[in-house]
């Protein structure tokens, strides 16, 4: 009896928990229709954005021009009550032009910090490899520390503080790889791709003029950061944290799931993908609204989270082999709970 009344309390918790949850998250489906009211037939970058913004992690979208990445971060921040900054990474980019700079004032007679476009609530880095190393660096202390430093002095972000970025993936003039260390800061890289036929022909009747859509603010920031306080007592069973450490796992001996894997990975991914992998599945279940995840979510996000930390070898460049078609082969062969 005794056993069946903790069930039983378990049970009223997780249900008292996963209304807790609904409440909180009860702007996610407006933020999620605003946006799709502007960005038409991308519905799983629209998710992505969304799972970054609510579990605090930076994504990073890649796809040829015209996909709608922009736009798509430019609605989130419109749907949003909070600040915005849309930087235009080029190679004469400086980053004083990214934090900002030291200026002399003269009633003061001393040097004063001016602030620059990175302190906002989200920050849109547009063509983010075209940008040099010293900016990649300027960017990699904000996106990691939550700070920037101006002179001798370290200046906080804004709370939430979240940067978007997006890359073309076939243009190669004028661009920068992006260091290693700045790519695993990144939460998620979306590959966008083209829209389903339908889609396309509901943007053609749709997109009869230059303007956009006006958009209401739907969301603020405190929403956000409410929502985000929740996501630690969103439950990880044993069997799905041993689901991600598997999954990550495998990415540095994939050989032990498939001998066909052995010699492609040169480099698997880090303790940090395990840490990514788990927070964007508990944003996933939020956005459900479930006060546990499912090995479902870690499936749905593995992609998006590994890709960009799997290093090939030269063997497996030669073959044309991806990092895309190893993490979904892993998918396959890595037994799910």
């Amino acid at each position: 009896m005794a056993g069946r009344a903790a069930d039983e309390r378990t049970e009223a918790e997780l249900e008292a928990h996963a209304e807790k949850l609904r409440a909180a998250g009860a702007f996610i489906p407006e933020v999620r229709e605003a946006v799709a009211r502007r960005v038409v037939g991308q519905e799983q970058m629209i998710q992505r954005l969304v799972i970054g913004l609510l579990s605090g992690g930076h994504v990073l979208l890649e796809g040829v021009p015209g996909l709608a990445k922009t736009l798509a971060v430019r609605s989130l921040a419109d749907a949003i009550d909070t600040t915005f900054h849309r930087i235009q990474f080029t190679p004469d980019l400086l980053p004083a032009d990214l934090i900002g700079t030291l200026i002399w004032e003269e009633t003061t007679r001393q040097f004063v910090p001016k602030k620059g476009p990175i302190f906002a609530n989200l920050i849109l880095a547009d063509e983010i490899n075209r940008a040099p190393a010293k900016v990649q660096s300027a960017l990699l202390e904000a996106m990691q520390e939550r700070q920037v430093t101006i002179g001798e002095e370290s200046h906080p972000v804004p709370t939430p503080f979240l940067v978007l970025a997006t890359q073309n993936p076939i243009e190669h003039e004028g661009t920068y790889p992006l260091p290693e260390a700045q790519v695993d800061r990144f939460m998620l890289k979306v590959r966008v791709d083209y829209p389903e036929r339908e889609d396309e022909r509901l943007i053609l009747r749709r997109i009869v003029a230059e303007e956009l859509e006006p958009l209401r603010s739907v969301a603020t920031p405190e929403h956000i950061l409410a929502a985000r306080a929740l996501l630690p007592g969103i439950r990880i069973d044993p069997r799905v944290e041993d689901y991600i450490l598997d999954l990550v796992r495998a990415t540095r001996d994939p050989a032990k799931y498939d001998d066909a894997l052995k010699g492609w990975i040169e480099v698997g991914a880090s303790p940090r993908a395990t840490i990514f992998l788990g927070r964007a599945a508990r944003a996933q279940a939020l956005i459900e609204g479930r006060p546990f995840v499912l090995p479902e979510d870690i499936h749905a996000l593995a992609l998006d989270v590994l890709r960009h930390r799997v290093l090939m070898t030269f063997e497996a460049e030669a073959e044309e082999v991806t990092p895309d078609q190893v993490v979904r082969r892993l998918l396959e062969v890595v037994p799910v709970p």
